[in-house]
């Protein structure tokens, strides 16, 4: 089952200050719901492990994320695949765009994803649902971690 998904979130500092912490492991793992493990293993490759509950199905997903396609302090992208198990697989990409607007920043994301195993079988509501819930998680988690810095 593919998926798409986009959004704009307004953050209270530079596009600088927002491109450090999308790119600082710490800030990540505390924002990204479910994160138990995220650990660098390449230059801009990391092994992530994450607990994830949809609908009935509960799996702890270990995979990894890329970074790619940088313009410093403006753009990249971030590819991840995981292993859930029974539970199933999720694999898909994100655009990251940084604006200047009104004295902060905006950043700008489009997402894919395909999933498959239970996961799929839930339903097409009930997925991007909870894929929008993790979404709009991350990204109030991330603003509250650039507004501590700000």
């Amino acid at each position: 089952m593919a998926m798409t998904m986009n959004g704009e979130v307004q953050l209270p500092a530079s596009r600088e200050v927002v491109w450090a912490k999308l790119n600082d492991p710490e800030v990540l793992k505390a924002c990204i719901p479910g994160c138990e493990e995220l650990e660098r293993s390449a230059e801009n490759e990391f092994r992530a492990t994450a607990k994830m509950k949809v609908g009935p199905v509960s799996a702890r997903f270990k995979g990894r994320v890329t970074l790619s396609d940088f313009d410093p302090p403006t753009s990249y992208k971030i590819s991840g695949e995981g292993e859930g198990g029974v539970a199933g697989f999720a694999k898909g990409g994100a655009t990251v765009n940084l604006q200047d607007k009104d004295g902060g920043t905006l950043l700008v994301y489009n997402v894919d994803a395909q999933i498959g195993g239970k996961l799929a079988q839930l339903g097409q509501r009930l997925i991007n649902g909870s894929a929008k819930k993790l979404a709009d998680e991350f990204f109030t988690k991330f603003a509250d971690a650039v507004k501590a810095s700000a």
